[in-house]
């Protein structure tokens, strides 16, 4: 273990990456320090209320099948409180009608035609099936999910699933997004198939030798956004510090450590993770990484909002499932909506009269719906649910909760991109970056960037080679955001 991971450790940045990277730091030794610009910790991570119920006003899922979210929460005492979701059934708005989410696709992508019958056209169906007769196609390095997709089954299937999927996910534009790195392994797998569709069924056929069982993704009662604080609580009980309204405006070398600037007060560092967003991560490293800060600095995001809504139950009828998504191609304003009292049996439960609907809007580059006022997001979020779902009633309580700049994008060539930004910071002994602007943007990426910047301190690059490999994929939580 070096002297760097064993000595004073400073954590620019108090969302999840960072306080999983404190924890993380603790447990190797260090002397923690974390420091966060705003009043609060946990970043795209929010409890919040509405109508006296608990309920998430950020992200309200992870994967479960992934380690490091769920073994975080149980460190910090959360074990007894994970739920998995109570209905998977969610459903695709689109062609004016509420359509059964398929099954026996990968991310949108299906093993068959099939799969995708009710859903698509007959068209659209038949476009499948020319898969199987078209020449190979070399994806190479990375390539654009949607265009790729598109070439092989066509733009039907794209637009009407696997752009709504990965839109819940990233904000994003299929068309634009990398393969490589939004699904990584179908990326693996279009390497060595000939067909996409040999591809999605080399994975279905690994899945079900794997015999996985359990849910897919898990939440926590009373919010996801409480993994934060009592990861925080867990910081702090063992030592470490965090300083909130405590913006850092400068990072600089000193002699074998750092020197960390904030307001009207300098630390010294050993060591220092940067787990902020690419904008702020590109100003912190501007002055002693510049190559770092370069790229750093051409990573865009989308801005998104959520619309929350209450409901008296007797006024509030809603389709069975979890909800539903919205394609793009089909020009309605909401992009989701989740059924959350149906979704999660702990917010149903916590007062039976009350029905609680998750709406999102705003996707990447689409600025406009997030200028309007939260009046008019509402009044949008209450029309489309109307014509998607018959629901009428009157709201007893609405929140709007605007994520200006939320999700960083992944465009094609992403991976190439984090790799420099590592290569560059790793010439910088005491250095390291995590946060969702690199392996992933889900908790349990999240957590891994975290780990792995944390044991890179101590010499163990295992876990950032693993991440380089293989990044965390992002999967949709089946409605919703």
């Amino acid at each position: 273990m070096s002297a760097a991971s064993k000595g004073h450790v400073v954590v620019i940045g108090a969302g999840v990456a960072g306080l999983a990277a404190a924890h993380r730091a603790l447990a190797r030794g260090a002397r923690v320090t974390v420091l966060e610009a705003t009043d609060r910790v946990g970043g795209k991570l929010l409890p919040g209320e509405i109508a006296g119920l608990r309920v998430d006003l950020g992200a309200e899922s992870m994967l479960a099948r992934r380690p490091e979210a769920v073994g975080l929460a149980r460190e910090v005492g959360l074990g007894e409180r994970l739920r998995p979701p109570s209905t998977a059934t969610a459903s695709i708005w689109t062609r004016d009608a509420l359509r059964p989410m398929p099954k026996g696709h990968v991310m949108g992508v299906p093993g068959t035609a099939a799969a995708l019958s009710g859903l698509l056209s007959a068209e659209g169906l038949a476009r499948i099936e020319r898969d199987a007769e078209l020449p190979r196609t070399e994806v190479g390095d990375d390539v654009a999910v949607g265009e790729y997709v598109a070439a092989r089954m066509g733009r039907e299937v794209v637009d009407r699933l696997v752009e709504p999927l990965l839109g819940g996910v990233y904000a994003g534009d299929a068309y634009r997004l990398s393969l490589r790195s939004a699904v990584p392994q179908l990326h693996q797998a279009a390497r060595t198939h000939d067909t996409l569709t040999a591809a999605v069924q080399s994975l279905q056929a690994k899945a079900a030798e794997a015999g996985q069982t359990g849910p897919v993704f898990l939440g926590i009662e009373g919010g996801v956004g409480t993994l934060p604080l009592a990861v925080a609580d867990s910081v702090r009980a063992r030592g470490g510090e965090i300083l909130t309204r405590t913006p850092v405006s400068g990072l600089r070398r000193d002699g074998t450590g750092w020197r960390v600037t904030t307001g009207g007060r300098t630390l010294h560092a050993d060591a220092v993770v940067v787990a902020v967003p690419a904008p702020a991560a590109s100003a912190l490293l501007r002055a002693e990484v510049p190559a770092a800060a370069a790229e750093l600095a051409a990573v865009e995001y989308a801005s998104m909002a959520l619309i929350t809504l209450a409901y008296r139950r007797a006024e509030a009828a809603l389709p069975e499932g979890s909800g539903f998504l919205v394609p793009p191609v089909d020009g309605r304003t909401i992009k989701a909506a989740t059924f959350a009292s149906q979704k999660w049996g702990w917010v149903g439960a916590e007062d039976p009269d009350l029905v609680v609907v998750r709406t999102s809007v705003g996707r990447h580059h689409e600025t406009e719906i997030l200028e309007r006022d939260d009046a008019e997001l509402v009044r949008v979020a209450r029309h489309d649910l109307r014509a998607a779902t018959g629901l009428d009633a009157e709201p007893v309580a609405t929140r709007v909760t605007r994520w200006t700049d939320g999700l960083p994008q992944y465009p094609v060539g992403h991976h190439a991109r984090v790799a420099r930004v590592r290569e560059h910071v790793a010439k910088l002994p005491g250095l390291v970056v995590c946060g969702a602007q690199y392996d992933g943007v889900g908790v349990p990426a999240c957590v891994a960037s975290a780990y792995a910047a944390v044991d890179q301190l101590g010499g163990d690059l295992a876990g950032v080679r693993e991440l380089t490999a293989n990044p965390v994929q992002s999967l949709h939580g089946g409605a919703g955001e």
